[in-house]
C-alpha cells in the first residue's frame, strides 16, 4: 500500500510560480517512478511531468522550459516547481506512483488556479 499527498496548490497570477509537492508513504527509492498528472474541468487526466528511479525525467511539451520534477529521497518527497504559470496550467494536479506490484496508486489532487 502507497499513500501520497500532495500539497502546495493555490491561486496565483499569470507569471507566477508554485511549487507542489508529493509525499510518499514509503520510500521513493521503492517506486519505478513518480509522476504528476492534472485534469482541467470537462478534461481527461494528462501526464505534466514524470522522474523515474534513474533520475531520468519527461515533460508535457507545453511544460518545458517552465516546470521542474525533482524529488529528495531522505524525504520520500517529489517535487514539481511551476513558474511561468499560465490560466491553461489551471487544473487539479495529482501524483501518481505506477505500477507498483500491478497497481496505481494516486494521491487526492491538489488544486492549482491561475488567474488575475
Amino acid at each position: 500500500q502507497v499513500h501520497l499527498v500532495e500539497s502546495g496548490g493555490g491561486l496565483v497570477q499569470p507569471g507566477g510560480s508554485l511549487r507542489l509537492s508529493c509525499l510518499a508513504s514509503v520510500s521513493i527509492f521503492s517506486l519505478n517512478a513518480v509522476d504528476w498528472y492534472r485534469q482541467a474541468p470537462g478534461s481527461q487526466r494528462e501526464l505534466v511531468a514524470s522522474i523515474s528511479t534513474d533520475g531520468s525525467t519527461y515533460y508535457l511539451h507545453s511544460a518545458k522550459g517552465r516546470f521542474t520534477i525533482s524529488r529528495d529521497n531522505a524525504k520520500n518527497t517529489v517535487f514539481l516547481q511551476m513558474n511561468g504559470l499560465e490560466p491553461e496550467d489551471t487544473a487539479v494536479y495529482y501524483c501518481k506512483a505506477p505500477a507498483v506490484a500491478g497497481r496505481n496508486y494516486w494521491g487526492q489532487g491538489t488544486q492549482v488556479t491561475v488567474s488575475a
